[in-house]
């Protein structure tokens, strides 16, 4: 069991989640007042995605990113920040013409996947270690070991801890080649993401599996999403690792009641120290990660 835990707020999200959820914000604005919410909640890291104002759907807009981050290091608290670098990866095929791609694709390379991380300077940002059949349809979440490679090696250079993703074993198997290469410092942060379509399921039999495949001296989150959500918190713990919550993977806090990201997160320290464990503070978690804290102009005012 893990005594002194990380918890991350996950605050919006890509999904299509906007038209379930009133909570789910959408402006850069919103986002901020989200995840300050979160960490007055309690939450040691904030995770960060922005959403397009017209669509509502996942964006990689540097501006949006800027703005949310200027917001909340501007605020009276300070969490870690954590950017996602996961958006480019969406491949829709047409499942007739294989080579013909469909509304929905956003594919890039891994470094044009990183220019707000190259700017804001995050202390943490996301890397997805696999490939992945991404729920029903014809949508493939596209992280080949090359892109992982040139993606790892640009981060490491900028001083950002990676967080890796990893939606299934083979995901796993490959983060740990990352580390065995030398592209990630240490110590390996590794987040086991439960129960995503069609990855690893959200079972603790296989969660036990996972975390006997982290390389000694790896720190890991382990979250589920839906219904999952807040008693995975309790699995992840008891595994030994940190804990997520948020929007981003659940809109309930029990069935027919809509959570805040403020909800989840309160949710979710109750049931850490109900454990007998207590949630770290932000400096708490740059000491257990040892991050590296960087101060980059951020200009530019308001949206």
């Amino acid at each position: 069991m893990n005594r002194k835990v990380i918890l991350t707020c996950a605050v919006t999200g890509a999904g299509d989640t906007t038209g379930k959820s009133e909570h789910v914000p959408v402006t850069p604005e919103e986002i901020a007042n989200d995840a300050i919410a979160a960490a007055r909640a309690g939450a040691s890291v904030v995770h960060i995605h922005v959403r397009d104002l017209e669509t509502k759907q996942g964006s990689r807009e540097v501006a949006y990113y800027r703005d949310v981050v200027r917001r909340i290091r501007a605020s009276d608290v300070d969490p870690v920040i954590n950017l996602t670098a996961g958006m480019g990866g969406d491949l829709v095929v047409d499942p007739q013409d294989p080579l013909t791609t469909m509304p929905g694709t956003d594919l890039i390379n891994a470094l044009d996947r990183l220019p707000h991380v190259e700017e804001l300077l995050p202390e943490i940002c996301t890397i997805d270690c696999g490939t992945l059949n991404f729920g029903e349809g014809s949508n493939i979440y596209v992280s080949t070991p090359d892109m992982l490679r040139e993606g790892s090696k640009r981060i490491q250079t900028l001083g950002v801890r990676p967080e890796m993703e990893i939606f299934d074993t083979g995901n796993l198997w490959f983060a740990n080649v990352l580390v065995e290469e030398g592209l990630i410092d240490a110590p390996p942060l590794y987040q086991l993401c439960m129960g995503i379509p069609y990855g690893a399921p959200a079972d603790p039999g296989l969660l036990a599996a996972m975390v006997n495949m982290l390389p000694k001296g790896a720190q890991f989150t382990s979250f589920a999403i839906g219904a999952n959500q807040l008693p995975w918190v309790a699995q992840s713990v008891l595994a030994g690792g940190h804990a997520r919550v948020g929007l981003e993977d659940n809109l309930y806090m029990s069935k027919g009641v809509k959570a805040t990201n403020a909800d989840l997160t309160s949710r979710a320290v109750d049931i850490i120290t109900s454990l007998g464990a207590s949630v770290a503070t932000p400096a708490e978690a740059r000491e257990i990660l040892d991050l590296r804290v960087q101060t980059p102009t951020i200009t530019g005012g308001d949206l």
